[in-house]
């Protein structure tokens, strides 16, 4: 098993009528909203945040991109990966990941990830993302063509890093008369690359076809189940192989404190709320626009929509919560990792509103107790 320690970034002053006065914390919100002075504030405690996580021991430390919104302050993931690459030593910097489909010139993503890969000495782990709807509003896009466009800017780039340049492209979306990326990713043949997901039965596909991670954010154990049996499914019975632990990870938040579960719940249910009511408010139109998926998968997500809202918003664990003492967290990760045959657990210790030393105390048991119960288990790797 491996840790990631996954972070949003969020603005925590949100207006708390942001439903009312605006209907949304993304694409509509006003930026006038947004304090300059608290948001260097912000970077360099959650920058500190994903710096202790690589002392403490993960993995890897998680970044990824949104745009025009207060949930994720990170319109630029490669800018936070550069700033975690000297202050990391040992933990990869996972880049979860470019939103690819929304550059209209992905050969800028093939030459900023291999430059971080090169300056980080083949730290970097590559996730190629869509997007999701709210971002082909922010960006003006149209969102029946995303995956065409995200398919194709996904093979411009592994052709980029893997093949001897120049050469020439000419594609339905992008076209190129000089393809020559310079600097080339330190990994060869290019560094690793993960699909983060929400379940499309196209992209599971996809991923299983070229035995990508995939990695699930918010999405509740049996839908989980769901998708992670359906990528098993095309990699058996389509692309002739086996997909163990190691292709499947999942998101969930974790909250460590010393006086065990109920402790813990009462201090992170102001921050749940927070992130449900204010930083997650994303009319499902806004999220999920006309053609941005195909029918079948926008049914799956409609279905979902309404079990999330019937057990009051998106849920932010997998199974068991991992809220409790470190024996807690560390008994129910494991269940949940044997109960969905993932691999990988990116953790978020930050949420909505939270104040740094909340996470950083939850983040120091989570090093000191939970994670030596993991390996005295041989959970870890």
């Amino acid at each position: 098993m491996e840790l990631y320690a996954f972070h949003l970034m969020p603005y925590p002053n949100i207006d708390p009528k942001v439903r009312e006065k605006y209907s949304s914390a993304w694409v509509v919100y006003p930026n006038s909203e947004y304090d300059p002075v608290l948001g260097q504030h912000l970077y360099d405690e959650y920058l500190d945040q994903l710096t202790f996580a690589d002392q403490i021991g993960f993995d890897a430390v998680v970044v990824n991109e949104h745009h025009q919104n207060a949930y994720g302050l990170m319109p630029s993931p490669n800018i936070m990966a550069s700033a975690l690459i000297g202050r990391t030593t040992n933990a990869k910097i996972a880049i979860l990941g470019n939103g690819i489909a929304l550059r209209d010139n992905p050969l800028r993503v093939a030459e900023e990830v291999a430059m971080l890969d090169v300056m980080s000495g083949g730290r970097v782990l590559s996730g190629f993302v869509r997007g999701i709807g709210a971002e082909y509003h922010s960006m003006g896009l149209d969102p029946t063509r995303s995956r065409s466009r995200f398919f194709e800017a996904h093979d411009l780039i592994v052709k980029a890093w893997t093949e001897p340049g120049p050469f020439s492209w000419d594609g339905e979306n992008y076209q190129f008369r000089y393809v020559n990326v310079w600097p080339r990713p330190l990994q060869q043949p290019h560094p690793p690359i993960f699909v983060p997901s929400q379940g499309s039965a196209e992209t599971l596909r996809w991923a299983a076809q070229h035995r990508y991670p995939l990695a699930c954010t918010f999405v509740p154990m049996e839908r989980l189940k769901q998708f992670y049996d359906q990528y098993r499914q095309y990699a058996s019975e389509d692309f002739g192989y086996e997909a163990g632990p190691e292709q499947f990870g999942f998101t969930s938040i974790v909250y460590v404190h010393p006086d065990g579960e109920e402790a813990a719940a009462a201090e992170l249910e102001p921050h749940i709320k927070y992130f449900k009511e204010r930083a997650f408010t994303l009319p499902l139109p806004t999220f999920f626009p006309p053609g941005y998926t195909a029918a079948e998968s926008y049914k799956t997500r409609i279905e979902i929509a309404r079990e999330l809202a019937s057990s009051g918003g998106p849920t932010l664990t997998a199974g068991e919560p991992l809220i409790g003492s470190p024996e807690q967290v560390g008994e129910r990760l494991e269940r949940n990792l044997a109960a969905c045959g993932a691999g990988t657990l990116m953790a978020q210790f930050q949420v909505g509103d939270m104040p740094h030393d909340k996470v950083m105390r939850s983040m120091e048991l989570f090093g000191s107790e939970v994670m030596p119960f993991l390996s005295k288990n041989k959970v870890t790797s």
